[in-house]
């Protein structure tokens, strides 16, 4: 692959039954959680190809090449559960589609001035600044929702948002909004941006929309999916310009994705809502520390810091161990919250019927 830097060249990785395994499961958790909270995954997914020596650009790019065919599935598949609110997915993807091109534009230019370690370095700081604080918030979201009795409700932000009458004014009958234009436009550049950047835009489109717009978890992470559509069918095609998207990685990891979408759009119809926050809060806090194990890697590389050949390995090894554990443990559970909740839902149907036999 040419021309990323004068005199440096982003090298693909060399694939093998190893890392061909590993990126498929990465691909069918990574589609879990899109399809059970709705953001893409790409905080599993680009991670874990870095976590196997993939550049973070190339990470970024083969991952927004994978999404938007996985998107349109999951999409369909919830919008069959009544999940998804397609007017303002399209609105908020107009929007962050913008946001892509200023995005691309932006990862270009660092890549460029700062070869591939610059690149790798950006995308680990921001991720592990991202996953921190919006991890932390939606944590501690999900605790208060549960101790609540699990009924959510909409911010006092929202309220507020809502009651604000500038034109042109929008109503989403799906969702059970009536929004300004306005207030929806940033919330799409902003996705569209991180998308671009670090392909993680869902962690502020889905929360953008529960907690400013006042969109329910369930139908905000189910209209991410067709954000995410939206903006992953334009970006490839520019990524792909540059040379940037390693099509092996994005068919891997789109054919363990597109299995594992389905799965967790299933398992949307078997928790209470603060389960899907619960679940993303977890993957994002122990994403976040494998990604900053893996940033003095990178400074040595760029000269700031100076350590062993041998430190540098630990750290390595660290960190993509801690990536499979974060793997596990998002896929465990979100298949242990969707089994508990169908052995409910089967329970309360015998007793249903037992009662209406008696």
């Amino acid at each position: 692959m040419h021309g990323a830097v004068p005199g440096e060249v982003v090298q693909f990785i060399d694939l093998n039954l190893l890392t061909f395994t590993f990126l498929f499961f990465v691909g069918l958790v990574g589609g879990l959680v899109s399809g059970f909270i709705g953001s893409g995954g790409a905080f599993v997914l680009t991670p874990g190809m870095m976590s196997l020596g993939v550049p973070g650009t190339v990470a970024v790019a083969s991952n927004m090449c994978h999404k938007f065919p996985k998107a349109l599935v999951g999409a369909i598949k919830r919008f069959r559960y009544n999940q998804v609110d397609v007017k303002l997915g399209v609105i908020l993807g107009a929007s962050a589609e913008v946001g892509v091109q200023i995005g691309i534009g932006f990862q270009k230019y660092i890549l460029d001035t700062f070869g591939p370690a610059g690149s790798d370095l950006y995308v680990s700081l921001m991720f592990v600044a991202v996953l921190v604080i919006v991890g932390g918030i939606v944590f501690r979201d999900a605790i208060n929702i549960k101790n609540s009795g699990g009924e959510e409700k909409a911010t006092s932000l929202s309220k507020k948002i809502q009651s604000i009458e500038l034109w042109p004014m929008i109503t989403f009958k799906r969702s059970g909004i009536r929004v300004s234009l306005w207030f929806t436009v940033p919330l799409g550049l902003a996705t569209g941006l991180l998308a671009a950047t670090i392909a993680v835009g869902g962690f502020v489109g889905v929360p953008g929309m529960i907690y400013l717009l006042g969109v329910a978890s369930i139908m905000a992470s189910g209209t991410e999916l067709v954000i995410a559509f939206v903006m992953g069918l334009g970006g490839s095609a520019i990524w792909a310009f540059y040379g940037l998207v390693d099509i092996r990685l994005t068919l891997i990891i789109l054919s363990g994705s597109l299995l594992g979408v389905q799965l967790g759009a299933i398992g949307t119809t078997y928790v209470k809502e603060y389960m899907i926050k619960v679940v993303m809060a977890v993957i994002m806090l122990i994403v976040a520390v494998s990604r900053g194990l893996a940033i003095p890697k990178y400074l040595t590389k760029l000269g700031v810091m100076s350590l062993g050949d041998t430190t540098v390995s630990i750290l390595s090894t660290v960190s993509f161990g801690i990536m499979l554990l974060a793997l596990v443990v998002g896929a465990g559970i979100i298949l242990k919250a969707m089994f508990t909740g169908l052995r409910q839902e089967r329970a309360q149907a015998d007793a249903a019927a037992t009662g209406q036999e008696a």
